[in-house]
């Protein structure tokens, strides 16, 4: 069974950083993106970052250059350096796996960690 689990999560003062991590357990078979979404109060869920089975990334304009995803060797653990951060980061941010077969797709989700930037 595929499990995501994050950690890195909590209070950063703006222009602080903050790493978040993401482990994934089980079997993956397909082509497959990983990657970060965040939720703000009274917001919908939106793109952080993704990084693809062959290690391309894609980034949300509002992060770019600030964000970095990032994984490890064995492609069990993706990361998200986050610096420079704003107020307007403040979100619960979601691991997503998105794996695809032959004609459909499925989607994995962490079950979040609370970041907020706050002076």
């Amino acid at each position: 069974q595929v499990q995501l689990v994050e950690s890195g999560g909590g209070l950063v003062q703006p222009g602080g950083s903050l790493r978040l991590s993401c482990a994934l357990s089980g079997s993956i078979f397909g082509t497959y993106t990983m990657g970060w979404y965040r939720q703000a109060p009274g917001k919908q869920r939106e793109l952080v970052a993704v990084i693809g089975s062959g290690g391309s990334t894609n980034y949300a304009d509002s992060v770019k250059g600030r964000f970095t995803i990032s994984r490890d060797n064995a492609k069990t653990t993706v990361y998200l350096q986050m610096n420079s951060l704003k107020p307007e980061d403040t979100a619960v941010y979601y691991c997503n796996l998105h794996i695809r077969y032959p004609g459909s797709s499925k989607d994995y989700w962490g079950q979040g960690t609370q970041v907020t930037v706050s002076s």
